[in-house]
């Protein structure tokens, strides 16, 4: 029994010795990662301070001197094309994506009814010049009519002067007397109607000529209205650019004001800027604007200047308009657009199209 109590203490205490022993260098590696710890942890503060510091000073010096936005869009002055005369339409001369030259034939419309209506103009036109020319030989005919009215005046009231030097010595009877007053009473009233006539055949051509008579210039007018309808038959493009939205189809029926086709001009685009409020304080009108399109990626630089800034946020001129008089408002950052003029020469090198997305920075030194 002793023996056997010797030796479970023996093995107690050995067991008990390696556990110590095992357990010694525990705490000095504790000791050493926590150190280790805060270093790391002192260095990254410091890091982010560094990072902090820099940006700050970026930020003063260089980056507050640039406002950016990628809510920017490529846009143009897109020409409508409408049909001005009314009639089936006999080509179509053009397709989608098609680019075009200012003065190409887009559409031709049949001109049979137009044609018609040119001859009828032109027939008035001509009958126009011939009655205006009667106003005139009319005039002079009553003037003519006036001479020899005032010739009987002077004829009857001689005869009845004479009768009534006969009447008075009893050589005529008070019945020849009679028919000389008369007549001499109806030669002045012949008078009176010819002046009148005279008067009104004058006022037809009072002041005018036969090129310049009212009747003339609106028998004109009509005759060059039935050529340009004659000429609007064939639809040509008003300025360079590239065919969209074609909807004209050979044997449709058009009328006046119809939408055919767009023209958008790529070759004039410009880029529509949509900065946040906060942006603006320091944006002014020829500043110079870097932008990249998503189109060409950041290897390609457009260079452009600030044309013109909107007088009303998107929001302000918006169909139905916000209405923030209510309860449970919430304040929404405002966009206000600013157009950007493009350079040529860099649009023809590198041809945008409408509706693109841009990312534009706008240099406000110029501000400070």
């Amino acid at each position: 029994m002793e023996e056997g109590t010797a030796m479970t203490d023996t093995t107690i205490e050995s067991v008990a010795f390696e556990v110590t022993e095992s357990s010694r260098p525990a705490a000095p590696k504790a000791a050493a990662k926590s150190k280790l710890r805060k270093r790391l942890l002192i260095g990254l503060a410091l890091g982010v301070a560094k990072v902090g510091l820099a940006y700050g000073a970026y930020y003063a010096i260089e980056a507050a001197n640039y406002a950016t936005t990628d809510n920017a869009y490529v846009g143009a002055s897109s020409a409508q094309i409408n049909s001005q005369v009314s009639g089936p339409i006999a080509k179509v001369l053009v397709d989608d994506t098609q680019q075009v030259r200012k003065g190409d034939v887009l559409v031709v419309i049949d001109d049979n009814d137009a044609r018609l209506a040119l001859a009828r103009a032109q027939a008035d036109y001509q009958h126009t010049l011939q009655r205006v020319s009667q106003y005139y030989a009319q005039r002079g005919a009553a003037a003519a009519t006036v001479q020899a009215r005032v010739t009987d005046v002077t004829r009857t009231a001689e005869d009845y002067d004479r009768r009534k030097n006969l009447a008075a010595s009893g050589a005529i009877s008070r019945e020849q007397l009679s028919n000389a007053r008369s007549a001499a009473e109806a030669a002045e009233a012949n008078l009176v109607a010819a002046r009148e006539s005279l008067l009104a055949q004058s006022e037809l051509v009072k002041g005018v000529g036969i090129a310049n008579h009212p009747e003339t210039a609106a028998a004109r007018a009509a005759l060059e209205k039935a050529q340009l309808d004659m000429s609007r038959t064939v639809i040509r493009a008003p300025i360079d650019g590239v065919v969209a939205q074609r909807k004209a189809q050979v044997g449709q029926s058009v009328q006046p004001g119809q939408a055919l086709m767009t023209v958008t001009p790529i070759a004039q685009a410009y880029v529509d800027a949509n900065f946040k409020e906060g942006q603006l304080s320091d944006v002014r009108i020829g500043q110079s604007v870097e932008l990249t399109s998503d189109l060409y990626g950041s290897k390609v630089v457009f260079h452009g200047k600030v044309s013109g800034m909107g007088g009303g946020t998107g929001s302000a001129f918006a169909v139905i308009p916000a209405q923030n008089a209510t309860g449970n408002w919430i304040k929404v950052v405002q966009r206000v657009p600013v157009r950007v003029a493009l350079e040529p020469k860099e649009l023809a090198a590198h041809p945008l199209r409408v509706g693109l997305s841009m990312t534009a920075t706008i240099d406000t030194h110029k501000a400070h």
